[in-house]
């Protein structure tokens, strides 16, 4: 049995990603006592497994986390994921943040005046619980028909890696939106490439980049619509140059998989060796959340009520991966 800490956290983390430093951050500003728990067996959250060739989709002084900029990465004005993870260690360093891994929660409970925080090392007991946990541990992956039937690969972006595993092959790209553009621009070097999505792809004008998400966001948030985009795929350099060798061209979504490949509406059918989706993610906070916990939401408009002097569960809305909004 893991061994009980008898200490009383005001507040534990879970997850040592952007998000869960985030909120060390300023707890740590507030003089409460804290601990961050991650999973992960280094810093750098889940930016130390995106594929080689991710861009973000803004310059590094606008993908900051508080209390210290991003610093530029030479030669690029977009980071890549390398760039992401050393400025997530560095900042973790820099502010002493008390960050214990690796640690794997395996249950939140409630008691009458505290949480325990079930884990594979110890058992831990604060005030509050922050989930922080992200989405890359939890890829969403959808029921197409035949999907048991194809008989080649099937990679989630999780799993995607670089574009020399496929070379020469006939790779489908599923997915309408960055992630999916910058895949389909990096797999359309080696190998045959067809990029399906459920609606027709709008890329940004070449001029903007991803801060007009970002404002568009914030303004959603605000209940104010959507800001006004006009589109949602980034053209950062890489995408730029998949669009002038014109692969670019989105197809309509297929009616299902086949055993040798994919099978459209129309009666088309196209072979392929390899399906890489990117179809999106759900938080990974499993359902310890919900086990006697009052829970609230943080950095979103819901605001569930919590009875006064409870414990509680904080669920903290992340919107983790390349280039997307930062934790408010």
């Amino acid at each position: 049995m893991p061994n009980v800490n008898g200490r009383l956290h005001d507040v534990v983390v879970v997850g040592g990603g952007q998000a869960g430093l985030a909120v060390g951050y300023f707890l740590r500003r507030a003089g409460l006592d804290y601990v961050i728990l991650d999973a992960e067996d280094a810093p750098g959250g889940s930016w130390r497994h995106y594929w080689e060739s991710l861009r973000l989709f803004s310059p590094a002084e606008h993908s900051v986390l508080p209390g210290w900029w991003m610093p530029r990465q030479e030669g690029r004005d977009y980071p890549d994921a390398d760039h992401v993870a050393r400025y997530l260690a560095a900042y973790e360093r820099r502010y002493a943040l008390a960050v214990r891994r690796p640690v794997r929660v395996r249950a939140v409970r409630a008691r009458e005046e505290w949480l325990t925080v079930e884990t594979d090392t110890a058992t831990w007991r604060a005030r509050r619980v922050v989930s922080a946990t992200g989405t890359w541990r939890a890829p969403f992956v959808p029921a197409y028909p035949g999907r048991a039937e194809f008989g080649g690969l099937q990679l989630h972006t999780v799993g995607y890696r670089r574009a020399a595993d496929f070379r020469g092959q006939r790779v489908l790209v599923v997915g309408g939106g960055n992630s999916a553009a910058q895949i389909l621009a990096d797999v359309s070097r080696v190998a045959e490439t067809v990029w399906a999505t459920r609606r027709p792809p709008r890329l940004l004008p070449d001029d903007v980049d991803g801060r007009v998400l970002f404002d568009a966001a914030t303004e959603r948030v605000r209940g104010n619509g959507a800001g006004g985009v006009v589109g949602h795929i980034v053209v950062v350099p890489e995408v730029g140059e998949a669009r002038a060798r014109g692969v670019l061209r989105a197809e309509p979504m297929f009616d299902r998989l086949t055993r040798s490949g994919a099978l459209w509406p129309d009666g088309t059918h196209r072979d392929f060796d390899a399906v890489t989706g990117v179809p999106g993610s759900v938080p990974s906070c499993p359902t310890w959340a919900l086990w006697g916990c009052a829970v609230r939401a943080v950095g979103s408009r819901s605001r569930a009520p919590v009875a006064e002097g409870s414990p509680a569960c904080t669920w903290w809305a992340t919107a983790t991966g390349p280039g997307r909004p930062r934790p408010p």
